[in-house]
C-alpha cells in the first residue's frame, strides 16, 4: 500500500524509515565509517584501519528504539502517529560532532592523528605480560595514577618524569604528554609478570585495567560472560542444545526484566505477523 494512503487511513500509525544518507542514497556501516575520521585516527600511521564492530548499525538501532518510545508517548497524549526517518550517516555525523571532533577542527584547528594504543587525552596504553597476554592500563584521575605508582612500586621513577619533562603528572594533559616516558618505565615491570600476577596486584590496588581477549577467551575465561552475570541465562535451543543467551542489559527496579528468550525459528511468527497486519487495513 502507498505510504501516503496508509497514513491517511491510519493517522495514529507509527512508521520507521532507515536510509543510508539523508538524501536517500545508499550507504552501509563500512561506507559510513570510512568517512567518519576514526579509521584514520586508529593505529600508528595514517593508513586506515577498519574495525569489525558495526558501530553505526548498533547506534542506529538504539536511536530508533528510543525514537519509537518517544513517538509512542506522543501518540498516547495526542492520538497522532508519525513517520520516523533516520539516516545511517547522520548517526555517524552526530556522534562525531557530539564527541567534539567537529568542534576541535573548527575552533582549535586540531586534527586528531593516530597514536597507536595510547589513550587520547590522559594516560592509557597496552602492555605485554610474561605469558604473552596483553592488557590495557588507564589513569585519568590523580587517584588512578597513584594506584598505578603504588601497585608497581615504581613511584620514585615515575615521579621523576614530571620534573624532567616539565609536566604536572597530576593532570590529564601532563599524563598524556608524558605517555611514552611513562610506558617505557612501566614496560619491564609487566614483562616480568604473568597475567594472573598482574591481576592480583592491580585488583588489590584498585588500578583501572583490563585484559585483551579474543572471543573464545571472553566466553571461556571471563565470568562476566557466564551465568554468574544475571544478564545471562541458559536456554535450550532447538537442534542446538543448551547455550548461553543474554537478556536486555537494562535492569528495571519496578517493572522487572524479561528472561533470556529462545531464538525464533525461521517463519515461526509469520502467521501471527500477517494476522496482526490485516487488522490495520
Amino acid at each position: 500500500m502507498d505510504p501516503e494512503r496508509l497514513k491517511a487511513l491510519r493517522p495514529d500509525l507509527i512508521t520507521v524509515r532507515l536510509t543510508g544518507n539523508h538524501d536517500g542514497s545508499a550507504a552501509m556501516d563500512y561506507t559510513v565509517n570510512c568517512a567518519s575520521g576514526f579509521p584514520i585516527a586508529t593505529g600508528n600511521t595514517r593508513d586506515p584501519v577498519n574495525h569489525v564492530l558495526p558501530a553505526w548499525d548498533v547506534a542506529a538501532g538504539l536511536y530508533l528504539a528510543l525514537a519509537i518510545v518517544a513517538a509512542e508517548r506522543v501518540r498516547n497524549e495526542t492520538g497522532q502517529g508519525q513517520e520516523i526517518n533516520l539516516a545511517l550517516s547522520d548517526v555517524m555525523l552526530a556522534t562525531v560532532a557530539n564527541l567534539g571532533y567537529v568542534g576541535d577542527v573548527q575552533v582549535n584547528g586540531v586534527n586528531r592523528e593516530p597514536i597507536g594504543n595510547y589513550l587520547y587525552g590522559a594516560f592509557g596504553h597496552h602492555f605485554s605480560t610474561s605469558d604473552s597476554r596483553e592488557i590495557m592500563v588507564v589513569a585519568i584521575s590523580p587517584k588512578q595514577w597513584k594506584s598505578i605508582c603504588h601497585a608497581t612500586q615504581l613511584s620514585e621513577q615515575l615521579t621523576m618524569i614530571g620534573p624532567m619533562l616539565g609536566l604536572d603528572l597530576q593532570t590529564e594533559e601532563g599524563l598524556y604528554k608524558a605517555r611514552e616516558a611513562i610506558s617505557a618505565v612501566l614496560k619491564p615491570w609487566f614483562i616480568k609478570r604473568t597475567l594472573k600476577e598482574v591481576a592480583e596486584v592491580f585488583n588489590a590496588a584498585g588500578v583501572l585495567w583490563g585484559p585483551y581477549q579474543d572471543f573464545a577467551q571472553l566466553v571461556t575465561q571471563d565470568p562476566r560472560c557466564s551465568i554468574a552475570n544475571p544478564m545471562f541465562g541458559e536456554v535450550e535451543q532447538l537442534r542446538i542444545g543448551k547455550i548461553l543467551s543474554p537478556r536486555s542489559p537494562l535492569r528495571f527496579s519496578w517493572s522487572g526484566t524479561p528472561k533470556p528468550l529462545l531464538a525464533p525459528e525461521l517463519g515461526e511468527h509469520t502467521s501471527e505477523v500477517i494476522a496482526n497486519a490485516q487488522t490495520f487495513f
